[in-house]
């Protein structure tokens, strides 16, 4: 809903502000008074384009303020338009891009007549209609359509992924079995750089190793004056008085274990020393292995671990190049089957909206015809879809020719902006209740009409602002006394400046301006009574 709007330095306009209300809120005014410009502010703030040519002559700038609310959220809407071209838009203080504030407009309201906001006219928007108007019935259908559509869009993904894979792979294939077969030929096992490295060592250095372990098993074991043998003297001679303390005892136990320590030490010594002996043959292989290690870690430039890691990857590449085939037939056959189960749903979905869209011609037809389209075609076109959608596979656009013999067209092409809104308003009477947009604007509704085609249009309007707010422009006085809140848009001018401002009228005023309506500036007894018997009429039928 909108619910207050401020206008400084726009066009004609200095400075005025208007609250605006539930219902039917009706604007009139003197010819050239400027209430189309206030229908342009609103389009502004609603984020039409900006132009330079809004800038009041002699002012720097043009600012537009909209209070609205959506959800329960109130928003505080902000143009500015420079003299210089700069173009500022903001949502609660904050700048936006204008494709943001759009974004949130096109939910708040739809402006009919020479604007740019009129969803009805998005042959996008029109499956969407036809969907919502019987919506109980249509939408479960569009649900299995959906899944089908997502299962059947999530396995064509897999089979294309699979394919681009398979026809890479298979160019790759030689390549990548060569470098299998080097890698398993390698037999390649976790920590055996590191094994070999230090066998290596050993090996080059086993003459050292050697000369060491034996003169050390010399000292501890060998000699005839040996470290165990001097050891096993201290031993026994503690153990003979052990017994007369138990520190004693202690003693001596400390010095078996000793002992008997030191002589498993001299025996792995000994060992150590026999198998320390220099092998030629040895270390040539160990260097070999570790060369030819080396050597893969570098062509491929990964560690050994991840060469063994590499190898089970190509395993299981080559293994699934062979298994393409197969899988592809089995991916193909599967989405032949859920390709039947979308063209089923699809078709199910279609029935549902022909049907709905069938009583939706019909009673916008009437609602036509009720308006003074008395010639009026109005037909919902189906056509194929280019390719299936979650959506299905209709596309839907609304037809209409609004004289005698004229072909059918697309809503979008009717050019009378007065004949545009008045076919809006027999949309808005039939779907008005669920196309979710709250606020209706409306300019020129009355253009080509008059006498009781204008109170059926007053009186649709007022139907329609049972459920939503509704602004209109008005020069008919049938239209004018529907109003719940009606406006006057006055014109005043000075040696050097034009002035409009805007002032919500009281029940005697709106009076006094239907009959101004009816009888132009001479206004009688007779014309304001026949005004009051208008408004009389209007609020009897709300």
């Amino acid at each position: 809903m909108i619910r207050h709007l401020k206008i400084r330095d726009f066009a004609i306009i200095e400075n005025t502000e208007m609250d605006f209300h539930d219902g039917l809120n009706i604007i009139t005014g003197e010819t050239g008074a400027g209430k189309s410009i206030v229908i342009e502010a609103v389009s502004l703030a609603l984020g039409s384009r900006a132009d330079t040519a809004f800038v009041r002559s002699g002012r720097e700038k043009a600012i537009v303020q909209m209070i609205a609310e959506h959800d329960g959220e109130e928003y505080i809407i902000t143009r500015e338009i420079s003299a210089s071209g700069k173009n500022i838009c903001r949502i609660n203080d904050e700048i936006v891009t204008l494709a943001s504030l759009n974004q949130l407009c096109r939910k708040l309201a739809d402006i009919h007549g020479q604007y740019d906001h009129q969803s009805l006219l998005d042959p996008d928007h029109h499956i969407h209609l036809v969907d919502m108007y019987r919506s109980d019935e249509i939408l479960p259908v569009k649900e299995t359509v959906k899944k089908a559509y997502d299962d059947y869009s999530a396995l064509r993904s897999r089979l294309k992924a699979l394919l681009t894979d398979a026809a890479r792979d298979k160019r790759q294939r030689d390549f990548m079995q060569y470098e299998f077969d080097e890698l398993t030929d390698a037999a390649l096992r976790s920590g055996e750089d590191s094994e070999l490295e230090e066998r290596i060592a050993l090996l080059q250095n086993s003459e050292r190793i050697y000369e060491s372990l034996a003169g050390a098993y010399y000292a501890a074991e060998d000699s005839e004056n040996s470290v165990l043998s001097s050891l096993k003297q201290i031993t026994d001679t503690v153990a003979q008085v052990s017994s007369f303390s138990g520190d004693l005892g202690a003693l001596s136990s400390r010095l078996s274990e000793v002992y008997y320590e030191f002589e498993d030490i001299a025996s792995s010594i000994r060992e150590s020393r026999d198998s320390a002996v220099f092998s030629p043959e040895e270390l040539d292989q160990a260097i070999a292995r570790l060369d030819t290690i080396d050597h893969l870690k570098s062509k491929h430039g990964k560690t050994l671990d991840e060469l063994i890691s590499y190898r089970d990857e190509l395993e299981q590449k080559l293994s699934d190049i062979e298994d393409a085939d197969s899988l592809k037939e089995e991916m193909e056959a599967e989405l032949s089957s859920l390709r039947g189960e979308l063209i089923s749903a699809c078709e199910r979905l279609s029935a549902v909206r022909r049907a709905s869209a069938s009583e939706l011609e019909q009673k916008i037809s009437a609602e036509l015809r009720d308006l003074n389209f008395n010639d009026a075609v109005f037909a919902i076109e189906f056509k194929k879809a280019e390719a299936f959608t979650s959506n299905g596979s209709d596309a839907v656009e609304f037809m209409i020719s609004t004289n005698r013999g004229e072909p059918l067209k697309p809503l979008s092409r009717i050019a009378s902006g007065g004949e545009m809104s008045r076919i809006m308003l027999a949309f808005k009477k039939i779907i008005g209740d669920y196309d979710e947009i709250p606020t209706m604007i409306f300019d020129e509704i009355d253009s080509g009409i008059s006498g009781i085609t204008a109170s059926v249009v007053g009186r649709k309007l007022t139907e329609i602002a049972g459920t939503h707010q509704i602004i209109c422009i008005t020069h008919l006085p049938q239209i004018a006394a529907c109003g719940a809140h009606n406006y006057r848009i006055s014109k005043s001018s000075d040696e050097s400046m034009t002035y409009t401002t805007v002032t919500e009228l009281s029940r005697d005023e709106k009076i006094r301006e239907i009959a101004r309506l009816l009888g132009g500036a001479n206004i009688t007894d007779t014309t304001i009574k026949s005004a009051a018997e208008l408004v009389e009429a209007s609020e009897n039928r709300r």
